[in-house]
């Protein structure tokens, strides 16, 4: 009777039951690593995602985002909340008008409607795990208009990559 599974439930669908070991830092046993967004028009750099947990059972999706050395996740706002975790490497994060410094074990809660990007430290990644609702909507991006008002505030202008940055220092560099 010992070897009698027959009470344990066998799900249908979704995750499957059991450990899924770190293989690397930020890398787990049969998780795969996607690009962070499928469309051109968000503009990002060095970025991966992947999908830690998502089961119909739950109502929230567990990520993990990198951040390669240099790079910029989307300046973005939408209506759901973000709940992150830090877990590995160094940072920023813009959350409204605020920017912080970020390490590993530090917690950023991100309210609805509210502009936020994360930037990982030159020498460094930034990990983060990150719980969101399964039901939500897409993100926003800022318009020409958004961006001007967030600019407005030097910290924030200085911080901010929308994407064309790197277009104007080469564009610049390039000039004799």
């Amino acid at each position: 009777m010992a070897d009698d599974d027959s009470a344990t439930p066998h799900p249908t669908a979704g995750e499957r039951p059991g450990v899924r070991a770190q293989t690397a830092p930020g890398r787990w046993d049969g998780v795969a690593v996607m690009p962070y967004k499928q469309t051109a028009e968000a503009p990002f750099l060095d970025v991966s995602r992947q999908l830690l947990f998502s089961d119909p059972k739950l109502a929230c999706e567990w990520r993990y985002f990198e951040v390669d050395e240099g790079g910029y996740s989307t300046l973005e706002r939408h209506a759901h909340v973000h709940a992150v975790m830090i877990h590995r490497g160094r940072g920023q994060c813009l959350v409204g008008d605020k920017i912080s410094d970020v390490g590993q074990g530090d917690l950023v809660f991100i309210p609805p409607m509210t502009w936020h990007q994360f930037r990982a430290n030159r020498g460094d990644c930034l990990g983060f795990l990150c719980v969101v609702n399964v039901t939500r909507d897409r993100p926003q991006l800022p318009t020409a208009d958004d961006v001007a008002e967030l600019r407005k505030n030097e910290r924030i202008a200085d911080f901010i990559r929308t994407g064309g940055e790197e277009l104007h220092v080469s564009v610049a560099r390039s000039r004799p």
